[in-house]
């Protein structure tokens, strides 16, 4: 499937902002499930320099400031990226043989660090009891997190108002309310209580209108998920708790970490500004005319929360 993504921030500010400085994950990377063709990014009022660098992750960042005094500032962020569709997985080992593998010293350190809390994701207790009812004996990785995967979409309600980028992941599993970020924090604690490497994906989800309404450009949605290591052969395997699903042809990956805060689309600090609104606008484009038999994707919007720091 081949998109076009325009991802488009725009901040207000009731007085002048002397300075802003800003990190962006908005770059979409090129894996072994995606290819990207072009990429652009616009930021008004113009900086005088954006600088790119590779993340400790491996992620594409971008950092830049502006010094000179400004009332608002837009940041858009355009991609052409083609998603393959993923192979059927039939076979996969058993998860008490990954978990062991896990500990071994020979283990690969990139995904080791994958087993750890960190600062959004505590390994909670009762986040390993709910997973052992999905992590039962001798089963299978793949199908038991499809199982966690159906069991975080039938606990938890979408609630894009019950939380926040600061709501503690003990008052998500207390309120079983959440969003997209929320729900990929609870499975990738689960996971992380029963020594399976599981990390934070951000991306970006296709959405279809409801029926007999028109699609509304803007409408799609900037979205996060969880992906687990499924062994040397299968690698990282991704899964949507959000909407009950295996990650596909309507996810387009963004950048992973060890949770939100590691790949939050755009962090930032502004000194001065008074009070701010943002707006946030994610069309993501399907720029082939045939869908060869896939089918539609989900509809409604689960939107990840970006992050900027409150004023200085």
């Amino acid at each position: 499937m081949r998109y076009q993504v325009e991802h488009k921030t725009a901040y207000h500010y009731s007085e002048p902002a002397s300075v802003a400085h800003n990190l962006l994950h908005l770059r979409v990377p090129t894996t072994h499930r995606q290819s990207v063709e072009d990429f652009a990014l616009t930021v008004e009022p113009k900086p005088r320099s954006v600088v790119s660098r590779t993340d400790y992750f491996g992620n594409q960042v971008h950092y830049f400031a502006l010094s000179e005094p400004h009332s608002g500032m837009t940041i858009t962020a355009t991609s052409r990226v083609v998603v393959k569709t993923p192979v059927p997985i039939t076979i996969s080992p058993a998860w008490e043989e990954l978990a062991a593998m896990a500990k071994r010293r020979d283990f690969p350190l990139e995904v080791r660090q994958f087993l750890f809390p960190s600062r959004h994701i505590r390994l909670l207790p009762i986040l390993g009891e709910y997973g052992k009812a999905a992590f039962t004996r001798n089963r299978s990785i793949v199908e038991a997190a499809k199982d966690l995967t159906t069991r975080i979409y039938t606990d938890y309600k979408y609630d894009s108002g019950a939380t926040n980028i600061f709501t503690p992941l003990e008052d998500v599993v207390r309120q079983r309310h959440g969003v997209c970020q929320d729900f990929s924090h609870v499975g990738i604690g689960a996971l992380r209580c029963l020594g399976l490497p599981a990390r934070y994906v951000s991306g970006y989800l296709r959405t279809e209108p409801p029926p007999g309404k028109p699609r509304l450009v803007g409408a799609d949605a900037s979205h996060a998920w969880f992906s687990v290591f499924c062994g040397t052969e299968l690698g990282w395997v991704d899964f949507d708790p959000t909407n009950n699903v295996m990650v596909g042809t309507d996810h387009i990956t963004l950048a992973h970490g060890r949770d939100f805060e590691d790949v939050s689309p755009i962090q930032g600090v502004v000194m001065g500004g008074g009070t701010r609104t943002m707006q946030v606008g994610v069309d993501v484009m399907p720029l082939d005319v045939k869908t060869n038999g896939t089918p539609p994707g989900p509809t409604g919007t689960q939107q990840q929360q970006q992050q900027k720091s409150p004023n200085k």
